[in-house]
């Protein structure tokens, strides 16, 4: 019965720690997959930021491009301030994933290092006490049976002695053989029974130490590991709302820098940047006076006084439905209209156009997608005038950071002669020689472009000055141009489109529009004087022309030259006097007339 009862306590015991071995078991499992799971978060917000940076990088301005001018304008200074908050944004998500990783990845994986070590030493002394009772009870159980067994010797050597003893005719040594036999057996069962007595008084000691103590300990420092665990557990989840809850001082700064960024977008700004870009600096045109009508006479041409672009010929040289190219006004685009110009001769006004406006060999770059001359001519007088200013403003800026290096080695130079062990001042010499000769070559280029500037600011109006002021240039060259101003003032035409003017007059007339050749770039839907023609070519090549202002020849096509190359490689064509363009002069064969190179000048 006893027996019986101890093995249902050790089975129960063994079932206990069994159950505390699965749970504590699914406990650090829990954490495991708890750690994951913010691991696998950290790398979300590492993936995110990264693709936000990307995002940022990916829409910022270009350098050198289109892009980076356009961040004059409000809006666009807006939303460099948006990509630029957005980066600090992701910054955030990064250090979201950085405190993740050291506060609870690297926590939990090296408590988790700590609770299998703890979880394992529990129950590992829960075994050994274990086996430690049982050992216990075995020892009981075999000093038990020796007892027994002893009880049972003695009992049979005392019989066997009895009998001897009243046997007549056994001898008396036998029978006292029997007799010590007998107490042998007798002292062997008490020996036993001291035995037995002492291992089972050990045995209950250690019994009631092993249910009372040892395992109630080893029970209690589970509970608490597993306490201990829950708790750890807990602080982690309350660590990831505090990692988020940190950052989200910063994040909400970045959202306020967006709002404050879309809140300084000034529309009316951003209009008057773009007037202020594109603001050309030419006068309005007058009005257009009246002309009444005689009998017997014919009505003046208003070629001098109203228009730019009423060519000699035009009714004659270009078919009917011909494409048309010729200009009134560079903000008036001509369908059919006469526009509202000053009274001033067409000679002035040709005369500023010549001044301001840039060379043909200027428009050839620009239509091949050149950067444009260097005194910035193709550019209307106000878009020039603030380009040389800022490239003046940059190499004045070029001249003080030289001046600073000559000033830096002058006082190394005098340096080295009171200190001539600190180094050689001749050894600065070439270098000042250098600067000084930088220095003076900025400064020649400073001259050249000042000229310029003071040329440009010459010829635009001063807002004090009456609307119909001309330009500097216009007045010191106004005795110099009388003549072409009369001979464009005499220009006549007879009610059926044709010219009656001299030919000197129509050859000056010719010249003048063609030397404004940013009219042809820029203002295509007008009238255009014809170019005359120079000359033939013979096309040796096909040539597709797909850039705009180059025109597509097919090989052997007979082609009329209205421009020679001017050195950079491209010819000017016309096809049946409709369609002209460039063309790459190496795939033309040329035939120019005679002293053709003089018959057209350009300015």
């Amino acid at each position: 019965m006893m027996e019986e009862r101890m093995g249902d306590c050790w089975s129960y015991t063994k079932d206990q720690f069994d159950n505390l071995e699965k749970h504590t078991q699914s406990g650090i499992e829990f954490v495991e997959r708890y750690t994951k799971f913010v691991k696998e978060r950290s790398e979300i917000e590492i993936n995110y930021a990264k693709q936000i940076r990307n995002l940022s990088k990916k829409y910022q301005p270009k350098k050198n491009s289109r892009e980076e001018e356009e961040n004059k304008y409000t809006s666009c200074r807006a939303f460099l301030s948006t990509l630029n908050e957005l980066n600090d944004y992701a910054g955030q998500h990064e250090v979201i994933a950085e405190n993740l990783t050291s506060q609870i990845i690297a926590e939990l994986s090296r408590y988790l290092t700590e609770l299998k070590a703890e979880r394992k030493s529990h129950f590992h002394d829960g075994r050994k006490a274990q086996q430690h009772i049982e050992s216990s009870w075995k020892q009981l159980e075999a000093s038990k049976r020796r007892f027994e067994r002893d009880c049972k010797e003695a009992d049979r050597a005392q019989q066997y002695f009895e009998r001897m003893d009243a046997d007549i005719n056994v001898t008396k040594a036998d029978v006292e053989k029997a007799r010590q036999q007998a107490q042998m057996r007798h002292q062997m069962a008490a020996d036993s029974k001291t035995e037995y007595s002492n291992f089972l008084t050990k045995f209950n000691q250690e019994q009631n130490e092993h249910y009372h103590t040892l395992i109630p300990n080893i029970f209690q420092k589970l509970q608490e590991m597993e306490e201990r665990r829950i708790e750890r557990v807990g602080m982690s989840m309350k660590t990831y709302a505090e990692v988020d809850r940190e950052v989200l001082p910063i994040v909400g700064k970045c959202l306020d820098g967006m709002t404050k960024a879309a809140e300084s977008i000034e529309p009316k700004t951003d209009s008057k940047q773009v007037v202020e870009s594109y603001k050309s600096g030419f006068e309005p045109p007058g009005e257009v006076e009246f002309e009444d009508y005689g009998p017997g006479q014919s009505m003046k041409r208003t070629v001098s006084e109203t228009s730019l672009s009423n060519s000699r010929g035009e009714a004659k040289e270009r078919p009917s439905g011909g494409k048309s190219k010729g200009k009134l006004w560079p903000f008036i685009k001509n369908k059919n209209k006469s526009p509202k110009q000053n009274k001033e001769p067409l000679s002035n006004r040709f005369n500023e156009f010549m001044a301001s406006k840039p060379k043909m060999t200027c428009l050839r770059s620009l239509r091949r997608g050149g950067s444009g001359p260097e005194d910035f001519s193709h550019l209307p007088p106000e878009q020039r005038r603030k380009k040389l200013q800022a490239k003046i403003d940059d190499f004045n800026k070029d001249i003080q950071k030289e001046m600073d290096q000559k000033d830096a080695l002058t006082k190394m130079k005098g340096v080295y002669e009171k200190n001539p062990q600190m180094g050689d001042p001749a050894s600065v010499d070439p270098r000042l020689v250098e600067i000084a000769m930088n220095i003076e070559k900025i400064q020649s280029e400073v001259q050249k472009f000042e000229g310029w500037l003071a040329e440009v600011e010459g010829r635009l109006p001063s807002k004090s000055d009456p609307p119909r002021r001309q330009s500097g240039l216009y007045e010191t060259q106004n005795s110099n141009s009388t003549t072409v101003g009369n001979n464009c003032a005499q220009d006549r035409e007879s009610p059926d489109g044709s010219y009656t003017e001299e030919q000197s007059s129509e050859t000056q007339v010719k010249v003048a529009i063609a030397n404004t050749p940013e009219f042809d770039d820029e203002f295509d839907d007008g009238d255009e004087e014809t170019l005359p023609t120079i000359g033939t070519c013979k096309a040796i090549y096909q040539f597709e022309g797909h850039n705009e202002g180059t025109i597509s020849v097919t090989e052997g096509e007979l082609l009329y030259v209205i421009e020679e190359d001017k050195g950079d490689g491209w010819t000017r064509v016309r096809r049946n006097e409709e369609e002209e363009g460039y063309v790459p002069t190496s795939y033309v064969e040329v035939f120019l007339e005679p002293n053709a190179k003089g018959a057209m000048t350009y300015i």
